[in-house]
């Protein structure tokens, strides 16, 4: 009996074990690849081509090179896209994706270019051409810095970790007010600007500065960006006490220049022998191609050549002042040609009587050749006065939080 009692358990046992090996797994069902969203496209759809436009390269020539048919190259090379987006600009090193359909033909179907970090531009060859721009999706951070100036704005702001670019836009905030060839240590600044980045990572440049503070030769310079009139569709920098810092004459034609001559009636020349030759205009130093710029609104009256002067550029600004830029490598405006503050009016040069690179600005008043360097130079209009106390409201907590920012040594 008790064999039969121990057959039977060990039979029992047999059996529940043979069942559970024999539970048949459930297949395994493979996961959906994630979408890879960029520039709007599922990528995951296509063939992706990435690659950058090289030396020499035009959109013809690429397009030819991914076997894209003349006729659609051409449509999309036509007048009514160029606002848009005009391929015969391309610029060598931007980067640029090619998708192209998954399956043995491969054709390219769409082409996107990078104008920059968030800007992009597509051509959408499938069904109907399609041409357009659109940007990134990017989010925004401020940033509060601070430098103290030991050698050049620069280099301070590198070491501070800073977009390069703040270099340029102090530079501009304060043409009027600082020149910045003439920095001494121990001058300091405060800054709080934009800082952009794509999906909350990859940085992308920074925005505008929306204030700072910068303490210069025992004065001290506020700026503050602000938009006076809600019809105008840009902003400008007003200080403390709501005086525009922008005055109707930029300090200088070129952007981080040194002064190598200025304005002297009693200059005295070896090469004449020492007979004194005044010297009308204050020349600023640069390297060849320098860009020149407008120091003011106005009118080219002349854009012409001298064996003097070399190439050069006058403006009448109004019935009072008159610029002029001599020895240019080449002008980049003509007669009758109205200009802005800031134009670009041609390039640093050699050109006439000169014995190195550089451009001689001189400048009228009333018909008569003065130093500009020593002139009161008129303002710009300040906030008014409706507005005034509204944007010194604004920017109260701006300015508390600016103030209260540490110097970075």
């Amino acid at each position: 009996m008790r064999l039969k009692s121990t057959f039977l358990y060990a039979l029992l046992l047999g059996i529940f074990i043979s069942c559970g090996s024999k539970e048949e797994k459930q297949p395994e069902i493979p996961e959906k690849p994630k979408d890879s969203i960029f520039y709007g496209f599922n990528f995951n759809h296509f063939e992706v081509v990435r690659d950058t436009v090289r030396d020499g390269d035009s959109f013809g020539a690429i397009m030819a090179q991914h076997q894209v048919a003349y006729p659609e190259v051409h449509a999309a090379t036509q007048k009514e896209y160029r606002e848009i987006f005009d391929v015969r600009r391309l610029r060598q090193g931007q980067p640029y994706v090619i998708l192209k359909s998954k399956d043995s033909i491969q054709k390219p179907q769409v082409f996107i270019y990078e104008r920059d970090k968030i800007n992009f531009s597509v051509i959408d060859f499938r069904k109907e051409l399609k041409v357009y721009s659109e940007q990134r999706e990017i989010t925004t951070h401020m940033r509060e810095a601070s430098g103290v100036i030991n050698s050049s704005l620069s280099e301070t702001i590198l070491d501070q970790g800073m977009d390069y670019d703040v270099t340029h836009n102090l530079a501009s905030i304060y043409a009027w007010t600082i020149d910045f060839f003439q920095l001494q240590e121990g001058d300091r600044f405060k800054v709080i600007y934009e800082e952009r980045f794509i999906k909350d990572s990859t940085y992308a440049g920074m925005g505008p500065i929306k204030a700072a503070v910068f303490e210069h030769a025992g004065k001290t310079y506020y700026a503050f960006r602000h938009q006076a009139d809600k019809d105008q569709n840009y902003a400008e920098y007003f200080d403390e006490k709501g005086n525009n810092l922008r005055r109707a004459f930029l300090q200088a034609p070129v952007n981080f220049s040194r002064i190598s001559s200025r304005y002297n009636l009693k200059r005295k020349i070896a090469f004449y022998g020492n007979k004194v030759r005044p010297h009308l205009g204050t020349d600023y130093a640069a390297a060849v191609g320098t860009p020149i710029l407008a120091t003011a609104n106005g009118k080219v009256i002349e854009s012409s050549f001298t064996s003097a002067n070399g190439n050069y550029v006058k403006i009448r600004h109004n019935s009072t002042y008159t610029t002029q830029y001599l020895h240019m490598k080449k002008q980049n405006v003509r007669k009758g040609q109205s200009v802005k503050q800031g134009d670009i009016i041609g390039w640093i040069g050699m050109t006439g009587n000169t014995s190195g690179p550089h451009v001689c600005y001189r400048f009228w008043k009333n018909g008569r050749q003065v130093d500009p360097l020593r002139e009161k130079l008129p303002m710009s209009n300040p906030l008014p006065s409706g507005k005034k106390e509204t944007y010194l409201a604004q920017i109260d907590s701006i300015k508390q939080a600016l103030d209260q920012i540490q110097y970075s040594e």
